[in-house]
């Protein structure tokens, strides 16, 4: 589950990291408001109005000005909230940008310049350990510093069961040049960002930039979080984080009726009990000729119900020009699922108006053919892997 930046900056504090302080408002009314509250309580005399969406790039796309008195707040929220904002991370389309960010201004003068750098925090899947991953180049997109200079990425792994030590937060700050109050300041940093991602549960903490600032604090002033799905049960608090209005309303209606679905930019549909069938599926699909329009695992149980639901899901996509059912029939009969397919073809109409190609093999797929066949309904029933390739590829072409 994604968050926005305020969210997230949220989660930081409460495990102990600084971060730059801003107010959430969703008219430009409110950030002026947002913005004479910050002013009394931190000093600020200017402002960073940050737009928020579940995409990085911001600043690129115009989502990220900075104001320098109450009337420039007004006319910047103004301009930003309710525009569709384009970045390298959104569709052609953009996101509808519905609250921004009042933060305070952290580039104050000082004994020393500000200095941006970049870190974060990540499973590595392939060492089994967590991973810091952070560079001198903060402000810039990390994956054009991983390609131009690589040699400035920097990565502290650490094993989950001993936690992160004291030298390991020590080499990071010594790595990015830092000394004196800033040295430890950093370390400070590094313990408590490391505690936050562990205690909340994330697959991702994401600071760019982390900040020191000219009087050597360091600072959050970004915070990209994803948090792990698998774990909300544990964090009540966290579930209510979810901005509906920045997924995919398509992948929304599937997760209320229990389908895991992921939408793609594809042209053909794909209806598959279990993730690995769905991947061998979906490259099934492409070595065909075709693009997988989704990803969607109907679980065990594919009744009429499910069946019909999934089937409407998919068609909501104008892109689809056809659909391919994948089931194996293991927990369950392949001619119970095939009953469901007449079943659910039959309720829905003429709102099917693309073919659907139908492979069942498991329990009953002798039966489950000949249900199919014997349906009078407009559905390729085929047996192989091979089949359901040949007619994807003929219905496509």
């Amino acid at each position: 589950m994604n968050l926005h930046e305020y969210q997230g900056k949220e989660i930081l504090n409460s495990f102990g990291v600084k971060i730059q302080r801003g107010i959430v408002a969703d008219n430009h009314k409110k950030a002026v408001e947002a913005a004479k509250l910050l002013a009394t309580e931190t000093g600020t005399d200017w402002w960073v109005i940050k737009a928020q969406i579940h995409a990085g790039g911001r600043g690129k796309g115009g989502g990220v000005k900075l104001a320098k008195s109450l009337s420039e707040v007004e006319s910047i929220s103004k301009d930003i909230i309710g525009m569709m904002l384009k970045t390298p991370q959104t569709s052609a389309e953009g996101k509808k940008v519905n609250q921004v960010l009042i933060a305070e201004d952290v580039y104050y003068p000082g004994p020393s310049e500000p200095e941006e750098y970049y870190m974060s925090v990540l499973l590595n899947r392939a060492t089994g350990k967590n991973m810091i991953m952070y560079s001198t180049e903060g402000g810039m997109d990390i994956e054009t510093v991983a390609e131009e200079t690589p040699h400035l990425i920097f990565t502290e792994e650490v094993d989950p069961g001993t936690g992160l030590l004291g030298f390991q937060a020590r080499k990071i700050a010594f790595n990015l040049g830092l000394s004196g109050k800033a040295f430890k300041e950093m370390v400070r940093f590094v313990f408590a960002l490391y505690k936050a991602y562990v205690q909340s549960d994330s697959s991702l903490f994401e600071i760019n930039p982390v900040l020191k600032t000219s009087d050597d604090m360091v600072l959050a002033v970004d915070a990209k979080v994803t948090l792990d799905d698998n774990a909300l049960f544990r964090h009540k608090d966290y579930q209510d984080l979810r901005d509906l209005r920045e997924e995919n309303p398509i992948e929304v209606e599937a997760n209320a009726v229990g389908l895991n679905y992921v939408d793609l930019d594809g042209n053909v549909g794909c209806m598959v009990n279990g993730a690995g069938l769905a991947m061998s599926t979906m490259d099934l699909i492409k070595q065909s000729g075709g693009e997988p329009a989704n990803f969607l695992d109907v679980g065990g149980t594919a009744d009429a119900e499910r069946v019909e639901t999934g089937f409407r899901i998919i068609l909501k996509d104008p892109k689809v020009k056809a659909i391919l059912v994948n089931i194996f029939g293991g927990i369950v009969r392949c001619d119970r699922v095939a009953q469901g397919i007449v079943d659910a073809y039959k309720n829905m109409g003429d709102s099917i108006k693309v073919p659907i190609i139908v492979r069942l093999q498991g329990t009953n797929a002798v039966e489950a053919k000949q249900l199919m066949d014997n349906s009078g309904l407009d559905v390729i029933s085929v047996v192989e892997f091979k089949e359901a390739a040949n007619k994807v590829q003929e219905v496509l072409s």
